[in-house]
């Protein structure tokens, strides 16, 4: 605040002029305020600004090197394992298109094959009839060889038929197509929600390799044996897959035990012993049966074509040749159209896939019950699921089935709504 002190001065007047002046004085008093000390900044030169930006453009440069190797090498792991699932999920892709192509080329020797196996027989059938009408001379002899000829080829392409069975091999190439596309979209969805590792990479490699073996392309060398001494469920797994499959694969659940209990693990003892008792048994015998079933008719094709050719070569001398010829033909077109146009080997070839399928099933819950740690098990209501739906099952029909096989030892019904 400023202070205004004012004094008023009378002077004397002097005797002559008498006039009276009256002069103010003002001063005013300002307080001492604190003395404020302000820094211009220096305006720098474009010399010194270059040198500025380039110090400070080293210092990050020198940052930037000293940081980033640290994130690459992590990321360069992961692409080179990712890289190479998707170099096997190509090579998968390719085998899909394989099989499949390979199939349908098999099924057309299937079809071909049969027909022209059964139009030549009938042919020969027909010519050694004709012969047998009272044919003489060149004519007569004409027949006969025709007739012996076709018989002759009728019985070799019988026997090649019978052997590499066409209609097994074609069922082989579906069930590959359909595996490997199984094994495809499981490598998509490893891929797509996990961080897959280089165990993964290995054990993919080992599954196309297993299922190479399971599923050969050729047929020279590594044909599957149409005829074997006993029948066995197809393989198509590797033999440790079913231990690697019990590595942690944990959900997200509140629940402790990993979704495991003793009701839970109780359940999946009776399912399996029901798929051993029905399934897989029923299976075995059904394949059993139709095994010698095709044993029975791949010799008894070749067998009547061969007698068919034998007695048209003696058709015309008045003897009951004609009646075995043109018979064995006739029966020998009936076997080979039961045999292959009834598709004996593919229905073998679909009981062996079906009783893999369930010994795959049976070892993969019993490798999962063995593991004692529940954290290294995959999560037990993410199983039952996974168990029911390839039983074509609900939840409550699983439980309903185990425990009907814990209170009784006999259970009517199969495990497989499916097969």
């Amino acid at each position: 605040m400023a202070s205004l002190q004012a004094s008023t001065l009378l002077l004397p007047s002097s005797s002559s002029s008498s006039s009276c002046s009256r002069k103010i004085n003002a001063a005013i008093h300002v307080p001492n305020l604190p003395k404020l000390n302000f820094s211009v900044p220096k305006i720098s030169t474009r010399k010194q600004l270059g040198e500025e930006l380039n110090i400070r453009q080293d210092r990050f440069m020198n940052t930037l090197i000293t940081t980033t190797p640290i994130e690459v090498r992590s990321d360069k792991s992961t692409t080179i394992v990712t890289t190479q699932l998707y170099a096997i999920l190509e090579a998968v892709a390719d085998r899909v298109e394989m099989h499949a192509n390979i199939g349908a080329q098999r099924d057309n020797w299937n079809t071909l094959l049969l027909n022209s196996i059964n139009m030549i027989t009938l042919t020969a059938a027909t010519m050694a009839g004709i012969a047998a009408t009272g044919g003489i001379g060149m004519p007569l002899l004409a027949l006969k060889l025709s007739s012996t000829l076709l018989y002759s080829a009728a019985m070799g392409m019988m026997v090649i038929m019978n052997k590499i069975q066409p209609s097994q091999l074609a069922e082989e190439q579906r069930n590959a197509t359909r595996l490997f596309k199984q094994l495809q979209t499981q490598i998509q969805t490893m891929l797509a929600i996990e961080t897959p590792t280089q165990e993964d990479v290995k054990d993919v490699m080992e599954k196309v390799l297993a299922l190479d073996k399971a599923y050969p392309l050729p047929l020279l060398g590594t044909m599957l044996e149409k005829f074997p001494e006993k029948f066995e469920p197809a393989v198509w797994w590797p033999s440790n897959q079913v231990q690697k499959k019990n590595k942690a694969k944990q959900c997200n659940t509140p629940r402790d035990n990993n979704g495991w209990s003793e009701e839970l693990e109780m359940e999946m003892r009776e399912i399996i012993q029901v798929v051993k008792r029905k399934d897989i048994e029923d299976y075995v015998r059904l394949g059993n049966l139709g095994l010698k079933l095709n044993k029975v008719l791949a010799i008894s094709g070749p067998l009547l074509t061969g007698i068919a050719a034998i007695g048209s070569a003696f058709v015309g001398n008045g003897s009951c040749a004609a009646i075995v010829a043109v018979a064995a033909g006739a029966l020998a077109s009936v076997v080979n159209s039961f045999e292959h146009g009834g598709q004996v080997g593919m229905v073998i070839e679909m009981y062996r896939n079906c009783g893999g399928f369930f010994q795959l099933m049976e070892e993969s819950i019993e490798a999962t019950l063995e593991e004692r740690d529940l954290e290294k098990r995959e999560n037990g209501e993410l199983f039952e699921m996974k168990a029911a739906m390839k039983l074509g099952r609900s939840l409550s029909q699983l439980s309903e089935l185990a425990r009907k096989s814990s209170t009784s030892s006999h259970v009517d019904e199969f495990a497989s709504k499916l097969f």
